[in-house]
C-alpha cells in the first residue's frame, strides 16, 4: 500500500521514449499496489514512500523480476478495504528506482507504462496479485480533435500563467508532445483535479471524449484562479492606498509640527485626555481609559474601530464618577415637603425620614435603602418617588421596566456588537448627572424573560446593597459604584417578583384609600389641579363634600385616584362650558345635580340585607379596587348528596366550600342537623355577581354559616358580616385585606364584623372614625361564628 507521496513530477517524453514505453510487454498477471485517492497516468513519474511489510515485499519481488507492478486508485465513497475498493482501471508502472532507508521505510520511483484493467484477484497474501488486461486508447484523427487539442493547450498555457505553483516549462513540455492522449494525460496531472475527476480522465479511453471532459475541468480551475487573482489585486490595491495615506499623514504631521500646528485628530485625543483627568475616574477605570486612548491614537480615523473606541471613551468620561448632590438633612423640612405633596402614605414618609435621621448621624459613609412600593394602580407610588427626591434634595430619574425582556436592557451590550450601548441603569445615571440620585424602577412586577435572558436576574446585582458598589455593565467593563443611589421600585402585585429579588428590597405596601382619605385628597390636590387645568377658579365652581363622596361611591370603583380625577375633570369641563355659554356665572355641584354632570351612576355598592334569611350569609371580600360585601347563598333540595358550586369560583374558594360541608357533616348532631341529610339531599352554593371571577380562602366562615343555616333552617343575622379561612377541625385562620373589608362593611351599613382572632392587630390600620361605627368580634373557632350569627 502506498502510505505517502513526496509529490508528482511529469517530465517531457520524447518520441523515442514514447515508442520505448509502448514496446514494453505487460504481463497478464501483476502484483497490485493500492494507490492513493488520485490516479497514476501512463508516462508519469511518481515518487512513493512504503511503510508496511506487505508492500515492501511486493517491491522486492518486482525488482527481482521484471520490475512491473499494477497501481490502482482506491474509491473514497466506501469504507471497504483493498482489494474490494479498487477501481477497475489502473496503470501498469515500472519500478525505476528503489531506496531503503535506515528507519525501515522504502522510497520507490514509479513510471507509468499503460492503462490496464483489473479482471480477477488471484491472491491477497502476502500481497495482492491479479489477472489484468492491457487496454488501448481509441483515437480517430479529425479536425474536431485538432481543435480540441489547440483549445486545451491554450487553456493550459493560461492556467500555468495564473497558478503560482506551476513552472513555465510545463507549457513548453505540453507544446512539444505529439500524441493527443499523452497531451490530455499530461495536462490532467498538472491541473489540480479532484481524485474522482482524475480517475474519470484515466478511465476515458476515447481520446476525443477525454479532451472534452478535461476542457470542462480546466475551465473551472481557470475561473477559480482568475477570481483569486482579482481578489488579490483588490487587496493589494487597498493596501497600497492605505500605505500611501499613512505616509502622507506622517508627512503632514511632520509639517504641522514644524509650523507649530495641531491636526484635528491630535486635538480630539487631547480633549479626551483632558476629560479623563477632569472626570476623576477610579483607578481601574483610569487604566481602561488610558489603554483605550492609546489604541485610539494609533488607529487611523477611517478605521472601523475608531468610532467605537471614541464613543466608549465619551461614555466613560461623561459618567458622574465623583459628582454628588448634597443631601438635605433637615428632617422637619423634608416632612413638610412630603406632606405638601401627598396625603397619608405614613409608612413611606416615616421610612424616608428615618433614613434622613440616620444619614445625619452617620455621615456620607452609609448605604442607601432599596425600597419597593407595592399597591394598586393610582395610589401614588410613582409620584411619591418624585417627592422623596425633592425632600432629599437629590436628582430624580425613572425608567419603566414593563415589557422589558432582554437582559442587555439592564446590563448593556458588549462592545463587540455593532451599535452597542450601556444598559438603561448606566444611561440613566449619566442623564441624572450625579452618582446619588433617587432612581425609580417602575413596574418591576411586569418584567418578562425569554431567550435573550432574564432582566430580573440582572437586577439582582444592582439592587443588592452588598454588591452594587461595583456594578458591572457589559459595555463599560469597569465597575461603577451604585451604593449611593437610592433605588425605589414599584409594583402592583408582589407575587410575580422573583423571591431572590424580593429578598433584596424593603417592601412597603400602599393600600387603597378610604372614602374619607379620597375626600381629603380631592379637596387638597385633585380639585385645585383640575380647576387650574380648565381655567376655572374657586369662585366659578364649588363641589360639595357630599358630591365628592357620591362621585367616589357611584362613579368610581378603584383603590387609587385616577378615575376620581377623571370624573372631577369631567365636572370641570361641563361647568366651563356652562359658564362660557353664559348660562351660569357660578356652578355648584351637589349629590342632587351630580347626574347632570356625570350622567347615570356607573356602580352600585352592596348594602346590608333588609331582613334575616335562611341560607344567606354576608361576607367581606378584598378586590384590587378595595373591599366589597359578598352575599353567599345556600339551598337544600331533594337528591342524592351532590354539591353544586356556581358564581365563577376559583379552586381555593371551591375547596373552602367543600371544607365547610365536611365540617357540617362531622358536627351534624351538635348543630341540630339530620345526620343523614347528605344522602337524601343535594346542596347548591351560589355567590352572586357570577360574571366576576372570585377566589381565595377568606370566604370559608361565610360559606360555613350559609350552609349550616340552610341545613338547620335557622336564619342568619343580616347585620353581621364575616371573613376568615376555616379548617376541617373548625378553626378560623387569619386572612388579609382587613382594612379594605372593614371599610366595605361600614359603607354597606353593617353593624358588626366578625374577624379571626389573629387579625386583631390589623385593626390599627383602620381609621378611628370607621371603627367607632362598628362592633368587632374576634373568633378562633367556627362554633363561635355560628353561635353569634344564627338565630
Amino acid at each position: 500500500m502506498i502510505d505517502g507521496s513526496e509529490g508528482r513530477e511529469m517530465t517531457t517524453i520524447s518520441e523515442k521514449s514514447e515508442t520505448k514505453l509502448a514496446e514494453v510487454q505487460v504481463p497478464d498477471e501483476l502484483a497490485i499496489i493500492p494507490g492513493g485517492p488520485g490516479a497514476v497516468f501512463p508516462a508519469m513519474m511518481v515518487p512513493v514512500v512504503i511503510t508496511n511489510e506487505k508492500s515492501s515485499k511486493l517491491v522486492d519481488d518486482a525488482v527481482a523480476g521484471d520490475k512491473i507492478v499494477g497501481v490502482f486508485a482506491q474509491r473514497q465513497d466506501t469504507e471497504e478495504q483493498p482489494p474490494t475498493n479498487l477501481y477497475d482501471i489502473g496503470t501498469a508502472a515500472n519500478v525505476v528506482k528503489m531506496l531503503k532507508m535506515p528507519d525501515g521505510t522504502v522510497h520507490v520511483l514509479l513510471q507509468g507504462i499503460a492503462r490496464i484493467k483489473l479482471n480477477l484477484i488471484l491472491q491477497v497474501d502476502p500481497y495482492i496479485k491479479a489477472k489484468i488486461e492491457k487496454v488501448d486508447e481509441i483515437l480517430e484523427q479529425t479536425p474536431e480533435l485538432d481543435a480540441l487539442i489547440r483549445n486545451i493547450l491554450a487553456l493550459f498555457q493560461k492556467l500555468v500563467s495564473l497558478a503560482p505553483h506551476l513552472p513555465d516549462e510545463l507549457t513548453f513540455a505540453a507544446l512539444n508532445m505529439t500524441e493527443p492522449g499523452m497531451i490530455a494525460d499530461f495536462i490532467a496531472v498538472h491541473s489540480h483535479l479532484k481524485p474522482e475527476e482524475s480517475q474519470e480522465i484515466l478511465e476515458t479511453l476515447n481520446v476525443k471524449e477525454r479532451l472534452e471532459k478535461l476542457t470542462g475541468f480546466v475551465n473551472r480551475e481557470l475561473e477559480i484562479l482568475e477570481l483569486g487573482s482579482k481578489i488579490q489585486s483588490q487587496v493589494k490595491s487597498e493596501m497600497d492606498k492605505s500605505q500611501r495615506e499613512f505616509v502622507l499623514r506622517e508627512q503632514l504631521k511632520a509639517i504641522q509640527k514644524e509650523l507649530g500646528e495641531v491636526d484635528e485628530r491630535t486635538l480630539e485625543v487631547n480633549e479626551i485626555r483632558a476629560k479623563i483627568e477632569e472626570a476623576k475616574l477610579p483607578p481601574e477605570a483610569i487604566k481602561e481609559a488610558e489603554r483605550e486612548l492609546d489604541r485610539l491614537e494609533k488607529m487611523p480615523p477611517q478605521a472601523a474601530e475608531y468610532t467605537t473606541a471614541r464613543t466608549y471613551l465619551e461614555w466613560l468620561t461623561s459618567l458622574p464618577w465623583a459628582i454628588s448632590t448634597e443631601d438635605n438633612l433637615d428632617v422637619n423640612r423634608a416632612q413638610q415637603i412630603l406632606d405638601e405633596d401627598h396625603y397619608d402614605l405614613e409608612k413611606v414618609k416615616e421610612r424616608v425620614l428615618d433614613y434622613l435621621a440616620v444619614r445625619g448621624l452617620k455621615g456620607e459613609d452609609m448605604k442607601s435603602p432599596i425600597l419597593c412600593f407595592v399597591g394598586p394602580p393610582g395610589t401614588g407610588k410613582t409620584s411619591i418617588g418624585k417627592s422623596i427626591a425633592r425632600s432629599l434634595g437629590r436628582n430624580f430619574i425613572r425608567i419603566s421596566l414593563g415589557g422589558v425582556r432582554d437582559e442587555a436592557e439592564i446590563r448593556g451590550h458588549r462592545r463587540t456588537y455593532v451599535g452597542a450601548l450601556p444598559g438603561r441603569i448606566i444611561q440613566s445615571i449619566r442623564r441624572a448627572g450625579s452618582n446619588n440620585p433617587v432612581f425609580m424602577l417602575d413596574e418591576i412586577d411586569k418584567i418578562g424573560a425569554d431567550f435573550r435572558g432574564d432582566p430580573s436576574a440582572a437586577l439582582l446585582e444592582a439592587l443588592d446593597p452588598e454588591q452594587n458598589f461595583a456594578f458591572s455593565d457589559h459595555y463599560l467593563e469597569v465597575p461603577f459604584d451604585l451604593s449611593k443611589v437610592m433605588f425605589i421600585t414599584t409594583a402592583n402585585l408582589i407575587d410575580p417578583i422573583p423571591p431572590a429579588l424580593q429578598d433584596r428590597m424593603e417592601v412597603l405596601e400602599l393600600p387603597g384609600y378610604t372614602e374619607v382619605e379620597k375626600l381629603h385628597i380631592a379637596r387638597k390636590f385633585l380639585i385645585p389641579k383640575q380647576l387650574e387645568e380648565h381655567g376655572l377658579s374657586n369662585d366659578m365652581l364649588k363641589i360639595t363634600d357630599n358630591a365628592i363622596l357620591a362621585t367616589v361611591r357611584n362613579y368610581t370603583r378603584e383603590a387609587g385616584l385616577r378615575n376620581l380625577e377623571r370624573e372631577i375633570g369631567t365636572i370641570c369641563r361641563k361647568s366651563a362650558r356652562q359658564i362660557a355659554q353664559g348660562d351660569k356665572k357660578k356652578a355648584t355641584v351637589s349629590p342632587k345635580n351630580l347626574e347632570d354632570f356625570l350622567g347615570q351612576r356607573k356602580f352600585r355598592h352592596e348594602v346590608a340585607e333588609r331582613a334575616d334569611e335562611v341560607g344567606v350569609a354576608t361576607g367581606l371580600a378584598w378586590t384590587p379596587a378595595g373591599g366589597d360585601v359578598l352575599f353567599i347563598e345556600s339551598i337544600l333540595m331533594p337528591g342524592n348528596g351532590s354539591l353544586t358550586l356556581t358564581g365563577q369560583l376559583g379552586d381555593v374558594m371551591q375547596e373552602s366550600a367543600k371544607a365547610a360541608l365536611s365540617y357540617a357533616r362531622s358536627k351534624a348532631v351538635s348543630l341540630g342537623i339530620d345526620k343523614d341529610f347528605y344522602s337524601k339531599n343535594d346542596l347548591h352554593i351560589h355567590v352572586p355577581a357570577g360574571a366576576i371571577p372570585k377566589d381565595g380562602p377568606s370566604a370559608g366562615v361565610t360559606m360555613a354559616a350559609s350552609l349550616v343555616s340552610a341545613l338547620s333552617k335557622r336564619p342568619v343575622n343580616k347585620d353581621i358580616a364575616m371573613t376568615g379561612e376555616i379548617t376541617l377541625r373548625g378553626k378560623v385562620l387569619p386572612v388579609g385585606g382587613i382594612k379594605e373589608k372593614v371599610l366595605a362593611a361600614n359603607r354597606a351599613g353593617i353593624k358588626k364584623v366578625m374577624l379571626p382572632r389573629d387579625n386583631d392587630k390589623d385593626l390599627k390600620e383602620v381609621p378611628e372614625h370607621i371603627k367607632k361605627g362598628l362592633d368587632f368580634a374576634f373568633v378562633e373557632r367556627i362554633d363561635e361564628v355560628l353561635k353569634e350569627t344564627l338565630k
